[in-house]
């Protein structure tokens, strides 16, 4: 731990770099999927969807700076590397060979839901640690995730 004049109990603090840092890792695995959906995609739809990954992927990147800023903040190490983010992620790995559009907007928002499912656990974690903070960061975190999970699903073909 640095020296802080943050106020947060060290114990407090210690418990949200952990959550912050198990986030930044699956963060940048999001934003990495986001960008194969991006680089990848084909389809009738393509620009559309590409771009929409673009944006998307814009978004999960600044997930990744203020989760990071948050753990540095409290007197913390980030853990950024690609390295670490490929450890430690709890999202499920994205499959290279995805080309078809549906294909990417279906594993796109799969990641996207779990990454939100995480945040909105992650805001009850740093609540009961008593950090109000990272619990409104997280909260803050998977609002911008469920709207791009709106965005996302929104290209989806509808199922009759």
């Amino acid at each position: 731990m640095r020296p802080t004049r943050n106020t947060l109990p060290e114990d407090i603090r210690l418990q949200a770099i952990e959550l912050l840092n198990r986030h930044l890792a699956a963060a940048i695995d999001l934003h990495a999927q986001v960008k194969q959906a991006h680089w990848n995609v084909r389809g009738p739809g393509f620009i559309a969807v590409h771009e929409l990954f673009d944006r998307v992927s814009v978004e999960v990147e600044n997930f990744s700076d203020r989760l990071a800023e948050r753990a540095a903040g409290l007197g913390g190490t980030a853990l950024g590397t690609v390295q670490i983010a490929a450890a430690q992620s709890f999202l499920v790995p994205y499959s290279p060979g995805i080309a078809d559009e549906s294909e990417h907007i279906f594993a796109i928002a799969g990641a996207l839901a779990a990454f939100g499912q995480s945040a909105r656990e992650a805001i009850d974690l740093a609540a009961a640690a008593g950090d109000a903070v990272t619990a409104d960061l997280f909260t803050q975190i998977a609002s911008g995730v469920d709207q791009q999970l709106w965005f996302v699903e929104s290209h989806a073909v509808p199922v009759r």
